[in-house]
């Protein structure tokens, strides 16, 4: 990612636990700006405060209004698309909010970027995606294919649009681990939806890291995924009471929530078909066939999937010991360890 060396760069939702610790990388790269383009003027007063950084500039705006969207597009050479709504509850109660956020949002930035000149736009989307069977994943399914169809529709633009999908970001805001942490703590019993369900585990670090490949090796329309390991909830849960010293922790099963699944896809069948392995991610290019299909007739499509999904389910399943080695490589787990030694 050498190339972000004195470049600008936009990063929407940017007082998040992702456009945090993106922002800390890029500076760290030599980013001579990093715009961080948010609703929530407290959570940028905070973010100002921790990082006392001239090269940190902050915007009010909302995704959902265009005309605030492009003063953090100004001048900008790369962007990071992570401003959503994430949260399945709430969008399952509001899923007219997840529209707004996520899809139409999605395209403010988009256009917005594209008429400001940026060079290279990376949108952020989730395992929720596929197959998606709640209002969250619906809405960001939509995402990738409304920054997907930017790519088809408009193959000349300088601007190179991406996605990138990964799961569940241990101990971002809204996750489980902090959850159980508290329970812990507070000696009450850990609840857990349901103990067989698995998630993919994956750091903010290896989330930085999945953006970048996606910055360096993108071309229009790319899909990119990162490899990951997965655990049952209950092995997560056990894993993180053991590293408080909690052997055989007291759990509590309350059922499902909304619109959760028992296992997270981070790809179809139909895009492992055609997905080229990239060592630790994996490429899923545009197809960027036009409405007239009459002239793909002949050649055909002979890339529909035979394979089995990549699913939390059939990846890499952790154990209790593994699951906790995967936890201590976690800066805010091993600062609360310390902090409780």
């Amino acid at each position: 990612m050498s190339t972000i060396s004195e470049s600008v760069v936009t990063i929407t939702g940017g007082t998040g636990s992702f456009g945090s610790t993106m922002a800390k990388h890029l500076l760290g790269l030599g980013a001579s700006q990093v715009n961080i383009l948010s609703r929530d003027e407290a959570k940028q007063d905070e973010m100002r405060r921790a990082f006392n950084d001239d090269r940190v500039r902050f915007f009010i705006g909302d995704v959902r209004d265009k005309g605030s969207v492009l003063p953090a597009m100004q001048g900008v050479d790369y962007v990071f698309h992570a401003a959503a709504l994430k949260q399945v509850p709430s969008c399952e109660f509001f899923p007219g909010q997840a529209v707004l956020t996520n899809i139409q949002g999605s395209d403010n930035v988009i256009q917005a970027a594209s008429e400001s000149g940026v060079r290279s736009l990376v949108c952020l989307s989730t395992d929720k995606a596929v197959y998606p069977v709640n209002a969250m994943g619906m809405s960001k399914a939509l995402m990738e294919k409304t920054a997907q169809a930017y790519a088809r529709n408009y193959a000349d633009s300088r601007m190179t649009v991406s996605v990138t999908r990964y799961g569940n970001v241990m101990y971002s805001r809204g996750s489980v681990i902090p959850v159980f942490v508290k329970q812990i703590q507070d000696k009450k019993p850990l609840t857990l939806t349901e103990p067989q369900m698995t998630r993919f585990l994956m750091s903010l670090a290896d989330s930085v890291d999945l953006v970048e490949h996606a910055f360096s090796n993108a071309k229009a329309g790319d899909l990119f995924v990162k490899k990951a390991p997965a655990a049952t909830v209950e092995v997560l849960a056990r894993a993180v009471a053991s590293l408080l010293g909690v052997d055989d922790p007291e759990i509590r099963v309350i059922g499902s929530r909304h619109g959760e699944k028992m296992h997270e896809t981070l790809l179809s069948r139909e895009e492992i078909a055609k997905a080229s392995d990239e060592g630790d991610y994996f490429r899923v290019p545009l197809d960027a066939r036009s409405l007239q299909y009459e002239l793909y007739f002949d050649e055909g499509r002979t890339e529909i999937g035979r394979n089995e999904d990549y699913t939390s389910e059939n990846t890499l399943r952790l154990t209790v010991e593994d699951t906790k080695t995967l936890l201590l490589e976690l800066p805010e787990v091993r600062s609360l360890l310390e902090r409780t030694v």
